[in-house]
């Protein structure tokens, strides 16, 4: 059984120790998903939720992944939750759709810094790109883990990982256009 399994067992148990070595253990590559697929400022929040339900079904967890995979997918559902519940609330606000994607493209990024940088470029891609892109390489989940956890197929990740990698290169070549323009 993996650290976490064992700490997931004990903290069913009731383990306030095991919980919380459970989040510590988990919580930079869970906020990191919510960041990126909900926003950043948001991104604390969706985080708790994700916890709160997992720890409300962790009595549930089969070990048929991983409790990593089995936790991602929880945070991937309370962020697609998370933005559905917006869209609502938006949508008594908005006349048309092109007012509503407008609306999408919040540009939520600090301007300092590199990891700025990277935000502005993850907001820019599509949302199924975005998360096969931050689950396989800002997380590091294998392809196989990174499809379990977007429910899909392997293949469906690594196409929308290499066309989220075409889309970076070219708002990089774009950027680069544009400070060369003034």
């Amino acid at each position: 059984m993996e650290e976490l399994e064992r700490l997931a067992a004990v903290a069913v148990d009731g383990d306030p120790l095991a919980a919380a070595a459970l989040v510590r253990a988990t919580q930079t590559d869970v906020w990191r998903l919510c960041a990126a697929l909900g926003d950043r400022q948001s991104a604390d929040d969706l985080t708790q939720e994700t916890y709160l339900r997992a720890f409300g079904a962790l009595h549930r967890f089969e070990g048929r992944s991983s409790l990593r995979t089995w936790l991602l997918s929880i945070a991937r559902r309370v962020c697609a939750d998370a933005v559905r519940s917006r869209k609502r609330r938006r949508l008594t606000l908005v006349r048309d759709d092109a007012d509503l994607e407008s609306l999408d493209r919040s540009d939520v990024a600090d301007r300092v810094g590199e990891g700025a940088v990277v935000t502005d470029l993850l907001d820019r891609l599509a949302p199924d790109r975005r998360e096969a892109f931050v689950l396989t390489q800002l997380l590091g989940l294998p392809y196989a883990e990174a499809a379990e956890v977007a429910g899909c197929p392997v293949g469906t990740i690594r196409s929308r990982v290499a066309r989220a990698r075409a889309d970076l290169v070219d708002a990089l070549a774009d950027e680069g256009a544009d400070a060369a323009n003034g």
